[in-house]
């Protein structure tokens, strides 16, 4: 069960990616602390059952590679849910690629969903943020920015680049009382990565390398997320914090 944190009752958040896997789980539990949620996601289906299993969250679907219907999308759910005060960018996509199979499209494409809306989304939400008195981002990397992995260079390259952003998101709009800050998971159990990846074999593996030898759940994610968007954390910024049962 997570801690309750007073401040985030009533709080408008925005979550990318929210219909599964660490998204649905971050939804869930801001969902669970009185905060005003919104979501989107790709995924329609998905998304709506969500929003309806849970009641009064606001969702749409959208597709983030969509820079316009990203920005409706946050300016339409500030519109439902009053001022955007916590931003969480968690929508990714891990797919594995190989660095000289990748042409200039792929490689643009990668980007388009894995770095650029964490700016875009961060852009948007500024000035409502700074008006509102200020605001929390939270942005989702990845261990694999710290260890570059083989089999998927973009993807390595976009969360790097997500670290390097926060960074510098958090020094130019800390004057505005908005606090930036990086969430890098290590394996995450998902449906997803059960799906295609986590084999017994790999997880095998995985437990070789952490010195936590359980799991690592979304809620795990969620519970981290929810200290940080809290005033609890009002004096953390700029920070990449890893969750990864001691893998790095």
């Amino acid at each position: 069960m997570s801690a309750i944190y007073p401040s985030l009752k009533d709080r408008g958040v925005f979550i990318t990616g929210g219909a599964s896997g660490i998204g649905a789980a971050l939804v869930e539990a801001f969902h669970g602390q009185g905060a005003k949620v919104g979501f989107i996601d790709r995924d329609a289906a998905a998304g709506a059952q969500l929003a309806a299993r849970l009641g009064g969250v606001w969702f749409r679907p959208c597709d983030v590679t969509d820079a316009p219907a990203l920005i409706g999308a946050i300016a339409a759910a500030a519109q439902a849910i009053g001022p955007i005060r916590i931003l969480i960018n968690n929508v990714a996509n891990d797919a594995r690629h190989v660095a000289a199979e990748t042409d200039a499209g792929a490689w643009r494409a990668h980007l388009a969903v894995n770095l650029d809306p964490t700016f875009i989304a961060s852009t948007t939400v500024h000035a409502g943020m700074k008006a509102a008195g200020g605001g929390v981002i939270l942005n989702l990397s990845s261990i694999n920015a710290l260890l570059g992995p083989a089999g998927m260079p973009a993807y390595v390259a976009a969360k790097g680049a997500v670290n390097a952003l926060t960074k510098g998101l958090a020094r130019e709009w800390g004057p505005d009382n908005i606090r930036v800050n990086a969430i890098s998971p290590g394996w995450v159990v998902t449906e997803r990565q059960l799906a295609l990846w986590l084999t017994p074999e790999a997880e095998a593996a995985w437990m070789e390398q952490v010195a936590l030898k359980r799991r690592i759940e979304p809620s795990d994610i969620a519970d981290l997320a929810l200290f940080l968007a809290s005033d609890q954390a009002r004096a953390i910024t700029g920070q990449n914090h890893v969750i990864d049962g001691g893998r790095t």
